[in-house]
Order: structure tokens, then sequence, then C-alpha cells
């Protein structure tokens, strides 16, 4: 299995051209993407909310128009939401890649348990490509960093579920976006994400910026941070 864990791998798309938005060149991405590309591929978008119909059919068209400009054509790409979830095992038997879908983690991180999907992808052997909640996901043990109003003092709000156990790396995306924000009075990194660190590390990831995990390899692209003990460094 190969893991690509984006912030985002989403970039302007020119002007003129009509797609919501084209893969980012940047620090190779579209580049390295396409060499685990093959003919044929048959793709598995997972959701983050199961009842987000009308968005998940969006964003679903929308990922494979993106893939066919870039010359990757889908022979199939399915979406798993509440409508067919019950077809789960056929969907990822006959699939060669997964995305799993940016959104609400504590919404999503429910959803893959009550598919089962942390058990299943185990034996899932093409490239799972994880976006912002879905990168956030796929790690053993999560970090879900509060983003809703209220979560960050909720002593009901569970900020670290487990996950799919795809990777070690606990993610925060999007920093250049929310890297000043302030939630339920408190700065979103320096008296949350920065206090959560005691004792544990995470990685904040500037959209672009991606990690590429295969055969116990991890390598990191574009603009990183490391968050541990209280303290950030840029590592990347």
């Amino acid at each position: 299995m190969v893991r690509f864990l984006t912030s985002s791998p989403c970039d302007e798309a020119p002007e003129g051209l009509n797609l919501p938005f084209i893969l980012k060149e940047e620090n190779d991405f579209l580049k390295n993407i396409k060499q685990y590309f093959r003919r044929g591929t048959k793709c598995l978008m997972i959701c983050a909310d199961p009842w987000a119909y009308e968005f998940n059919d969006r964003i679903r068209q929308e990922y494979w128009e993106v893939f066919a400009y870039h010359e990757m054509q889908f022979e199939e790409m399915y979406m798993c939401d509440e409508r067919n979830e019950n077809k789960i095992d056929e969907m990822l038997t006959e699939s060669n890649m997964i995305i799993l879908v940016g959104g609400h983690v504590p919404t999503q991180n429910a959803f893959f348990k009550r598919i089962g999907l942390p058990e299943k992808i185990k034996s899932f052997s093409g490239v799972v490509m994880g976006i912002s909640a879905g990168s956030m996901n796929a790690a053993k043990m999560v970090y879900s960093l509060p983003e809703n109003p209220g979560e960050s003092i909720d002593p009901e709000y569970d900020r670290f579920p487990t996950g799919l156990g795809l990777t070690d790396m606990n993610m925060c995306p999007h920093y250049q976006m929310v890297k000043d924000w302030v939630l339920d009075g408190r700065r979103l990194f320096e008296e949350i994400a920065f206090e959560d660190s005691v004792g544990r590390k995470f990685y904040a990831f500037v959209d672009g910026s991606y990690a590429v995990e295969e055969n116990g390899k991890k390598i990191l692209y574009g603009e990183i941070y490391e968050i541990k003990n209280g303290t950030m460094r840029k590592i990347c």
C-alpha cells in the first residue's frame, strides 16, 4: 500500500478552464501521484459525511474530471456514503485506489468505524490518498483538533479517537489558513494544539505539502512544522 497524506492536493484552475480546481504541481505532487497511476484504475472515494448526498456526488464528479484532465482517466469511480455502505466490501475488492475525502473529522471517523474500514483496509494493496480530515483519520491514533464552536470546551469531545492505522503521523492541515484562528476564546494552535502536544507530536501542513509512505519509508514534501511538547519548529 502507498499512502499520500495531503492537506489539500487542489490548486486554482487556470482562467478559461472549466474545472473547479486542478491538482497541484508544486513539490512534485502531480508527478509523484502519476507514478502510481495505472491504466484501468478503479477509485473508491469514501466520504466524510455519509448523509451529504449532494456534496458527495459533486465532489466525486469533480475529481473524476480533474484526474482525467491530468491524463489519469479512471475506469470507474465509486463514492461510498450512507446510500451504498452495505457494498463496501465489494467496492474495496474492485478498487485500486482509495481517496479519503476531507470534512469533519469526528463525523468521518464514526462512519469509518460503522462500515468496519479500520479492519477492512488492512488487506488493501493499492494507493490511498487522504485529503485533510481523510489524512487525519488515516492515523493509528487520530488527533482530532477541534474546529467547530464549542468543541474545544466540550468534555465529551474525543480529541484522540482511534483511526485507520495507516500512519503514525498526526496531521494538522491547512496551517496557512487556520494558524490565526481563535476557537472558544482560545488560539487554535498556541493555546489548544500546543497544549495537547505535551507528550505527543503533531505535524502542521501548509496546503501543497504532503507525505508519501511506502514500505516503511516516509518522505515529506513542502512546508511542514512539527509541534511537540508545546513548541513548534519547521522541519521541511
